[in-house]
């Protein structure tokens, strides 16, 4: 670890030990608070690939490096470590991990998909969805809130908008735990992404069988709309088709259901914050929802590699070097948001990053994230008034998703 003149490594805390991202929440947003009031970017070294980083902390910075993408790339790989070669052959790129132009051409298949007729039944979707794990709470009571409501229904409404069939669901669900369940800490290390690579390899294998049926017989799901576009000439191919869908399912599924289980405790622990909500729920539930990407911030951080020489606020970045984007200090950046640590529903402007720093790798789904959760709390709060969390989140250490494995509830 390096640090700029005037700092010891006993003033700055590593970010690249295992370690550091098992310390408790407010712990660590004290390091990241004197990590932005430094002159410039920290450099670590990740103790799982040996490899160095600057540290982006503040919001400037990482929008910056969001939207620079000549400059920053994603190509590399954008989690840490980057994913290996023969990974990324077997099952194909994702989005996160392209540049331009093959990124360009991925996103542009993907958002011709999503026409409006598809957005609008989606919406409806939403809608019934939230009613019908209401209706279960209610007849159920269900103590933990993560499985019963905040990771259903991101899922539900995933498969249907994809055109899973019900008998496939449940299994597509036990591949995704099983390749996910290894994003975090543990054992002195730091656990990402991809390990679990037989159950990404079987889950890849039954969406590309459902694309090829799709191709010969199409419906009007979107796996049917990306296996049959037509953009130049173009269409998602079974490999890309499998990569969209893993990454619909960690970034639709994984980051929706941690904000709902944040956005939940948070309005049980701060009853102020709630009775504004409650008292104008039309008015103010947009907001909310803002408030609690901004606080929660589901995705801790994405990594870029450097392209050419860069000169960022002052420091000199070279050609190869790697930064990380630290969206949650960013999201607490004092140069931003007034008192950052408060939770506001109220707080405008609001330019948090929650979604990402802007640029072309602005997060796709932001907007069906946005409206499950609104549906959702309105319902929640609508007919189950009473509703709040028991105890506190039970986290998942990771230094890549801010994760709740389960969190208690009553109403």
């Amino acid at each position: 670890m390096s640090a700029p003149a005037g700092t010891t490594a006993q003033t700055v805390p590593d970010l690249g030990d295992p370690e550091f991202w098992r310390l408790p929440a407010s712990a660590r947003a004290e390091a990241f608070a004197a990590l932005r009031r430094l002159e410039a970017p920290v450099r670590f070294t990740d103790r799982a690939s040996g490899r160095p980083f600057h540290a982006l902390v503040r919001h400037a910075h990482v929008v910056e490096a969001s939207r620079n993408p000549a400059v920053f790339l994603s190509g590399p790989g954008v989690t840490t470590p980057e994913p290996a070669r023969w990974v990324r052959t077997v099952f194909g790129d994702s989005m996160v991990n392209l540049d331009d132009p093959r990124h360009a051409d991925l996103r542009r298949i993907v958002s011709r998909a999503f026409t409006p007729r598809l957005i609008s039944r989606v919406e409806e979707d939403i809608r019934a969805v939230a009613a019908r794990i209401v209706d279960e709470v209610e007849a159920g009571r269900p103590a933990d809130f993560v499985t019963a409501v905040a990771a259903e229904l991101p899922y539900r409404v995933i498969c249907n908008m994809m055109g899973i069939p019900e008998r496939q669901r449940r299994r597509i669900l036990e591949l995704v735990n099983h390749a996910s369940e290894n994003t975090g800490v543990a054992r002195g290390r730091i656990r990402v992404p991809g390990r679990g690579l037989r159950a990404l390899a079987r889950m890849q294998a039954v969406i590309a069988a459902l694309g090829r049926e799709r191709r010969r017989r199409p419906t009007e799901d979107l796996i049917s709309a990306l296996v049959t576009a037509d953009v130049d000439g173009r269409h998602l191919n079974s490999r890309e088709l499998g990569a969209f869908f893993s990454l619909l399912l960690v970034a639709g599924v994984e980051t929706t259901r941690n904000a709902l289980a944040h956005g939940l405790h948070l309005l049980t622990v701060h009853p102020e914050q709630r009775a504004l909500l409650t008292a104008d729920l039309d008015g103010r539930l947009g907001g909310a929802v803002e408030e609690i990407v901004r606080h929660a911030t589901p995705i801790i951080q994405f990594r870029r590699t450097l392209a050419t020489d860069h000169d960022l606020d002052g420091t000199r970045l070279a050609a190869g070097d790697k930064v990380v984007l630290f969206f949650g200090s960013a999201n607490r950046d004092e140069a931003v948001f007034a008192d950052p640590d408060a939770f506001d529903i109220t707080r405008s402007p609001n330019p948090h990053l929650g979604f990402g720093g802007g640029g072309p790798h602005f997060c796709l789904g932001a907007y069906l994230a946005r409206q499950e959760m609104k549906v959702l709390l309105h319902e929640l709060l609508t007919r189950l008034p009473g509703i709040r969390t028991v105890g506190e989140p039970e986290p998942v250490p990771s230094s890549f998703d801010n994760r709740v494995r389960s969190l208690r509830f009553t109403y």
